[in-house]
């Protein structure tokens, strides 16, 4: 095996599915906009839920959407049924991640968060699946397959939904006119603290 060759074919396998998912919002515009609007308008908390590598994209899009101004964290699925349901409130948002849709942890609090009166936007490549159905709003991240040989380690899947939720928060961070001062604020630590210190920016 070359393993540079075997490395380039990898990331063009996951090069590409993020370009055919970034040619498939021409199809889905309008449910991609709904969500913007909603996230932009949220009175609660943006939350995400997943189990696997699909949890630790949310973990990861928590993250992100929290620092550039949109209040936001993670619940892990399978806790949820174990009592961090009462993180969640009728005020909150709730994107659910998983691939197939059909993920049994996640599908199973679907309609606990609804007894609760939170909404949730599903993220998912499979619009016929049972979270798809169920939610209120649909994220359809499609890929053909993954980027492994034998066409099941979460990879152009994951990487995928990683890239949308990264530029639906950045095109929310920008929507909401979210400062460089104001990211500031929640950066004062570590080397990005110390370049806006030295700019200025955080004082």
């Amino acid at each position: 095996m070359n393993i540079i060759s075997n490395i380039q074919d990898v990331i063009k396998s996951e090069v590409f599915a993020i370009t055919k998912v970034g040619e498939d919002l021409n199809n889905h515009n309008q449910d991609y906009e709904d969500v913007v609007n909603k996230i932009i308008n949220l009175k609660g908390r943006l939350i995400f839920t997943g189990v696997g590598k699909s949890g630790h994209i949310g973990e990861k899009l928590a993250a992100t959407f929290a620092s550039t101004g949109t209040p936001s964290f993670f619940v892990h699925s399978t806790e949820a049924m174990h009592g961090d349901l009462g993180m969640i409130t009728k005020k909150d948002l709730v994107i659910a991640i998983s691939n197939s849709g059909e993920t049994k942890e996640v599908v199973n609090i679907i309609a606990p968060i609804h007894r609760i009166g939170a909404e949730i936007i599903a993220l998912t490549g499979n619009k016929n699946s049972t979270l798809a159905q169920k939610s209120d709003f649909l994220l359809l991240v499609q890929v053909n397959g993954e980027a492994d040989q034998f066409n099941l380690a979460p990879t152009n899947s994951s990487t995928s939904a990683l890239v949308i939720g990264d530029a639906i928060a950045v095109t929310v961070s920008k929507a909401k006119n979210f400062s460089e001062k104001d990211f500031g604020k929640f950066h004062p630590g570590g080397a990005l603290g110390k370049k806006l210190l030295k700019e200025g920016v955080i004082k």
